[in-house]
């Protein structure tokens, strides 16, 4: 089909609480991944292939993986996770101009969205938002490490105001955020995102996002004046806090001025336990993830009397939607607790259990990563395509800018038997190899609370059911009928 398409977008429904999307709308981030094309596989086909073999496959590869790690000496397991190679020296001199240039990036793109096309899949907003960030950019966080801290819309924007009013830069002053507030207002702010992302009626409206985008951008920047730069964007920014997480798994890492190359994972192990907040936000990641992923199953949806060959849409599905969004949270929260929990009472030592809670819910970066790249890869096979096609005529005035305005969108690539079969395949292998590294990660964790090889394999027994369970969860989301 053509990637030039133009269509007008349904008005919101009447009933929609006004207050409740003028609260989102200052609270929300600018970088959300459209839910209406989630999975955009065939799930027709899906169901065609031996997905029990796959599930009993996942959880056996889980397993083993523990076994074996644990009969590994922790010595060796050290020796291999420190392990680094390096590369090449590098500055931060250019950050500020980088974080210029996107800024005046996402101007244009706000731009875009109040007076460009109201056609989301037209529109370069929304794409490029939804698909090319999130979807995207957090595969490239976890890959490449921590781009985000370069290209960034605050940072550079910061640097001048702060010249200008004459302040000295407030990296190197005391915390002016208290630090009793912890990771709350990062993890209010990602629950606002994600009730935006899967349970508000319109988010992919471009003039809608448009405002979302430049009023939390705004708010953000105030804060980061009144707080500091660094004091809001690790507590209190949620996409700068969930990218800087995501940036531990990266297989690069920044040291003392030198790029090195090192294990995927491995700068997880050097982490501090985080506080109760920071849990939290790490938690609420996975599962909202996941709960876009359960939330339109017809196991789901049958549960509340929803017929879903009949989907009723998503301004129908509100209450719902909120109430299994915050019971998801709630449910992983309980469960990672009761793991960390039986976990110390078998190793018999005296951690306490915030330390070791704080400490191992670094192995759910691994998880949470996995499940973003398999849950979002249709959408940015199909949608990113739409984005280059969007980007050559953001305001819909005829232009070409890069030549691809008239590129034909092969929404084929996740589309039939084979694209299917091999679309599977690919999102069941990420989710394995991320539970895989999970458990690796998570021992060598344990082994920092608990210095006899016994003990630290004992703790783990709990958390890797979980993981075990977590998988064939997973792995049934990718495969079960889903309506809408």
């Amino acid at each position: 089909m053509s990637g030039r398409t133009e269509g007008g977008v349904k008005d919101l429904d009447a009933g929609v609480n006004l207050l409740g999307a003028i609260a989102l709308a200052a609270a929300l981030a600018s970088f959300l991944p459209t839910p209406a094309f989630a999975h955009a596989s065939d799930r027709g086909h899906v169901l065609l292939l031996p997905t029990g073999y796959y599930l009993a496959g996942g959880a056996f590869a889980v397993a083993v993986s523990f076994l074996v790690v644990a009969l590994l000496p922790p010595a060796a397991l050290d020796s291999f996770w420190r392990r680094r190679l390096p590369l090449f020296a590098h500055s931060d001199h250019s950050r500020t101009i980088t974080s210029l240039i996107s800024f005046a990036g996402f101007v244009l793109l706000v731009a875009a969205g109040l007076l460009g096309s109201r056609d989301p899949r037209s529109n370069p907003l929304p794409l490029v938002i939804w698909t090319l960030l999130w979807a995207g950019f957090t595969l490239l966080q976890g890959v490449l490490g921590d781009l985000w801290s370069w290209l960034n819309p605050w940072y550079g924007p910061w640097r001048v105001v702060i010249r200008l009013l004459g302040k000295r830069r407030s990296e190197n002053q005391p915390p002016r955020l208290p630090n009793w507030l912890g990771y709350w207002p990062a993890f209010l702010l990602f629950f606002a995102f994600a009730w935006f992302e899967l349970i508000d009626p319109a988010p992919d409206d471009p003039a809608r996002l448009a405002l979302a985008a430049g009023l939390y951008w705004l708010v953000s920047f105030i804060a980061m004046v009144i707080v500091g730069y660094d004091d809001w964007s690790r507590r209190g920014e949620f996409l700068s806090v969930f990218f800087a997480m995501v940036a531990r798994f990266a297989a690069l890492e920044r040291d003392e001025g030198r790029l090195k190359l090192c294990w995927p994972g491995a700068k997880l192990l050097a982490a501090e336990p985080l506080p109760l907040s920071g849990t939290a936000f790490l938690l609420l990641a996975l599962s909202s993830v996941s709960f876009d992923g359960l939330s339109k199953t017809f196991f789901w949806l049958s549960l509340f009397g929803v017929n879903p060959l009949e989907y009723p849409g998503r301004t129908a599905l509100i209450g719902i939607g909120s109430f299994g969004l915050v019971l998801t949270f709630i449910l992983l929260a309980a469960v990672f607790a009761l793991a960390v929990f039986l976990g110390q009472r078998l190793a018999g030592d005296a951690q306490s259990f915030g330390k070791a809670a704080g400490l191992l819910v670094w192995s759910i970066v691994p998880i949470a990563l996995a499940y973003h790249i398999a849950h979002y890869l249709a959408v940015l096979l199909v949608d990113g395509q739409y984005a280059l096609v969007a980007l050559s005529d953001p305001f819909a005035l005829g232009w070409n800018l890069f030549g691809t305005a008239d590129m034909m969108v092969e929404a084929g690539v996740v589309a039939g038997a084979r694209s299917a079969w091999w679309l599977w395949n690919i999102q069941a292998g990420v989710i394995i190899a991320g539970h895989v590294l999970a458990v690796l990660v998570a021992h060598g964790l344990a082994w920092r609370l608990h210095r006899q090889p016994s003990r630290a394999a004992l703790s783990q027994l709990p958390l890797t059911l979980l993981m075990i369970a977590y998988t064939i969860f997973g792995l049934w989301l990718l495969a079960t009928p889903t309506a809408g």
